[in-house]
This record gives C-alpha cells, sequence and structure tokens, in this order.
C-alpha cells in the first residue's frame, strides 16, 4: 500500500486517463521524494569528463547518408514560453522573414529530404497544452508527414504536490494548473505508453534524433548521424565547450563510484557546489540536448527495468499558480532527458560546434536570432556570419515578447559588429540602429528613443 498523498495522485491520475506505465513512474519518484530523495549530485563523487570532437572525425558521404536513412527526428515542444510572457507553443513565436521556429524546422526536414533521399520522418512530442496549436500551425505541411507514423505524440502530464504534504494541489478556479510536465525525461516513457517506439521499430527505423524546438542550429546533420552509427553506442549527447553564459548551467562529468557519464544539473547542485560548478576549466562541456539513441537498445533496457529508466529525480519547487505568489508552494516531479547517458552501458558524448546549439531560452536570445548576426539559407539552416556572438543583456521592459516588440518595432539593430549589449530602463530602437563593440545604453527617469540610422559606440 502507498502513502495517503501517492494513492490520491494515482487516482486522479488515472482517472484524467494518464498511461498506467506514467502512473508507475511517477509513483517511483514519488517514493524518492517521499523518503528525502533530493536528486543532489555532490562534486566530492564527481570528476571531469572529456571527449572527442566532430571537427576530428572523419565520416565518408555514403556512411552519412545510409545512417541518416535509418533515423528519425523528434523535437520536444511542449514548452509555453510562460518566462517570456506567452500562453502558447513557443515554437510558434516569429524568427524571421515572417517564420515560426515550427516552420523553419518543417523546412530543414524536407529540404534534407530532397537533398539526401533519406526518409527522415519528424515527429513532435507535444504537452496538453501545445498540441492544437502545433498541429493547426503544420497544416501547411501536407507532405511533412510520413505513412505509417504520427505526426506528434503527447507527453504525459501529472498532479503538482504540496510541499507541506505531498497531497495532490487543487486550484478549482482554474484546474489545469493543478497539473504539470513531468520534464523531458519523459520523453523515453511516452515512446513506449504511445507505442510510437514499437512504430518507429516495426518500420525499419534504426535511432533517434531528439532536439528541443527552439534550438534552429540541431539539424538532423548526416555526419553526426554517420558517426553516432560508426560509434557503436546505445546513446549519445552532443556538447559544446562552455562559456561565462553558461556558468550557472549543468554540464558532463564523471561519476567516482562505477565510471559513467552523467550530467549534473543546476538543481542538482549543492549550495557548496556552485563554485566548482561555475568553473569553466574543470567541468568544460555542457550539454546542447540535442539525442541520439539507438530504439533497440532503448526498446531492451525499458522492457529490462519495466518501464521505468530511474533517471536522477529533480525537485522542482513552485508555486501552485506561477504568477500568484500567495498560491502554495508546490513540488513538480521531474527528470530530464540526457540523464538517460549514466542508464546506458558505453553510453559517449562528442564535442560540436556552437553552431548546432542556438537555443532560446529569453527575449536576449530572441533579439540576437532576429539580428543579423545569423543568415537563414536555402537549406534554412542559420549561418554565423558575425565573427562572434554578442552577449545581449535587456532590462525588465524587455522581458516579455509583447513589450520587447513594443521596443523594436522595425526589427532588430545590427549586433554583426556588437561584443555587447547591454541596455538599462525603457529604450526604443529606431529603424537601422548599429551597434559597434561594446555598448550600455540608458533610459534614467523616463522612456527615451534611438534615432533611426544611429551608431552607437
Amino acid at each position: 500500500m502507498g502513502s495517503p498523498g501517492l494513492m490520491r495522485a494515482r487516482e486522479k491520475m488515472a482517472d484524467e486517463g494518464v498511461d498506467p506505465v506514467a502512473i508507475d513512474v511517477f509513483s517511483h519518484y514519488y517514493r524518492l521524494l517521499e523518503h528525502g530523495e533530493t536528486g543532489m549530485i555532490p562534486e566530492s563523487t564527481i570528476e571531469p569528463h572529456d571527449m572527442e570532437s566532430l571537427a576530428d572525425v572523419d565520416i565518408d558521404e555514403q556512411t552519412a547518408r545510409t545512417a541518416l536513412d535509418g533515423t528519425a527526428v523528434i523535437k520536444l515542444n511542449g514548452g509555453l514560453g510562460t518566462s517570456m510572457g506567452m500562453d502558447r507553443a513557443k515554437s510558434l513565436l516569429c524568427v524571421r522573414r515572417g517564420l515560426s521556429f515550427l516552420d523553419i524546422i518543417a523546412r530543414q526536414v524536407l529540404h534534407l529530404r530532397k537533398t539526401t533521399g533519406a526518409r527522415l520522418p519528424l515527429i513532435f512530442m507535444n504537452s496538453f497544452r501545445t498540441s492544437a496549436d502545433t498541429v493547426a500551425a503544420l497544416d501547411r505541411y501536407d507532405e511533412l508527414g510520413v505513412e505509417g507514423l504520427p505526426l506528434e505524440f503527447h507527453q504525459n502530464k501529472e498532479p503538482k504536490l504540496l510541499v507541506r504534504d505531498l497531497l495532490p494541489a487543487s486550484l478549482p478556479r482554474n484546474p489545469d494548473l493543478e497539473w504539470c510536465p513531468p520534464g523531458h525525461g519523459d520523453l523515453y516513457t511516452a515512446m513506449l505508453g504511445t507505442g510510437l517506439l514499437d512504430a518507429l521499430l516495426d518500420a525499419g527505423y534504426e535511432r533517434v534524433f531528439v532536439s528541443n524546438s527552439d534550438n534552429l542550429g540541431a539539424t538532423p546533420d548526416p555526419r553526426v548521424a554517420g558517426w553516432f552509427a560508426e560509434s557503436g553506442a546505445p546513446f549519445a549527447i552532443e556538447a559544446v565547450r562552455r562559456t561565462a553564459s553558461d556558468r550557472k548551467g549543468g554540464h558532463f562529468a564523471r561519476r567516482k563510484s562505477d565510471g559513467r557519464i552523467i550530467l549534473r544539473e543546476t538543481a542538482q547542485t549543492l549550495d557548496s557546489d556552485k563554485e566548482a560548478l561555475a568553473d569553466l576549466e574543470r567541468h568544460r562541456f555542457t550539454s546542447t540536448n540535442n539525442l541520439w539513441f539507438d530504439l533497440r537498445a532503448m526498446k531492451d533496457e525499458m522492457q529490462r527495468r519495466d518501464g521505468i529508466l530511474g533517471l536522477p529525480l529533480i525537485r522542482n519547487v513552485k508555486h501552485l499558480d506561477p504568477t500568484d505568489p500567495s498560491t502554495p508552494e508546490v513540488v513538480q516531479i521531474e527528470t530530464a532527458m540526457g540523464a538517460a547517458i549514466e542508464v546506458f552501458e558505453g553510453a559517449t558524448t562528442i564535442e560540436v560546434g556552437r553552431d548546432r546549439f542556438v537555443p532560446v531560452k529569453t527575449t536576449n536570445d530572441l533579439l540576437v536570432l532576429r539580428s543579423d548576426v545569423y543568415t537563414i539559407g536555402e537549406d534554412f539552416v542559420l549561418d554565423q556570419t558575425a565573427a562572434q556572438i554578442p552577449y545581449v543583456d535587456l532590462d525588465g521592459p524587455y522581458k516579455t515578447v509583447d513589450a520587447f516588440a513594443q521596443r523594436f518595432p522595425d526589427g532588430a539593430p545590427s549586433l554583426a559588429e556588437a561584443t555587447s549589449l547591454r541596455v538599462r530602463g525603457d529604450v526604443t530602437f529606431g529603424k537601422g540602429v548599429k551597434v559597434v563593440g561594446d555598448v550600455e545604453v540608458e533610459a534614467e527617469k523616463q522612456p527615451e528613443r534611438i534615432a533611426a540610422d544611429t551608431v552607437l559606440r
């Protein structure tokens, strides 16, 4: 028998029609939480991890093409972009030339199919909040679907738990807020529960490439597919060198007890280890969240573990209504899909260029992506045309997409020659503004406007 909180949570999930395997996975983590598990990974238990670089790997063209033909593409598309003031799928946000993330992703895949001959199915993992908008936006691409495979599948959902007693939270005025996604580590449970894992194997696919829909650098590259196929590894993650902007982010390491590669997230780092987390010389690589895994190896491992991979727990504490701090604190049980690297014997990593890691998490990132730092070619792949990616730090008035748009009514300024841009206060940018070098703009007491064609140095 489980605790009252777990029993009520299981009943709530069953009443909602959640897949039984997902309920069992949730129960596994609930018990860990109940027994005080925090998911923390102390610095004393790990050591730095190094890896080979894709730039040093030779992959012949035929190997790359064959590997790509046996690859399916999954895009994680469950995020609403709430941190930028959005209430729908973040991938619907316009990037440039009137194209959204979804438009560019679809066109990248269609172009690769045309030029390589690969089947390359594209499948979106949506949440219960992003599905309808996403499917509607993809209706314009009649040729995108692959016979016998779905265009989307749904990640699971689970109840938020009150911090004080771990009972399922209740919010009658907005019942949707009683639920949360289980983190992107739910990918494997959802693939198994929806039948997608078996459908891909039955259709003859050997491997899957997974990435976030807000990372337009994450294309299903034939060279990386060829490298993964040649490696014989069951699981792999693309990594990049950490920079100053990654100091607070997760990193790869090796566990001292068994030598396995692990991925330590910020939420799994003790306060006393935050200095080591920020040490870019000690922990040199961070995850792009671009994953490759062998479908048969995944199926076998999930069968062996009765559908529960046992990824490390991430205990995420928030308010029941994220916009209302007066609502009670809740625990969201989460896992990270990259943490599966420690599950598989022989799993590996490879260093790739920063061009494969262009995530948009804030309006700072969005400004860079919309600027002349990048161009998009006929293959719809981002090309970095500037010598470096400038550091951008926009103040509070720019944090939501609507407020951001009001202050850049004529588009992004030129950042191709910028090293950094910091904006303090309420500043509106006119058309054709150019930023050169390190620039800080400040509106001290009242809103200001930068005139069209101004060069800021």
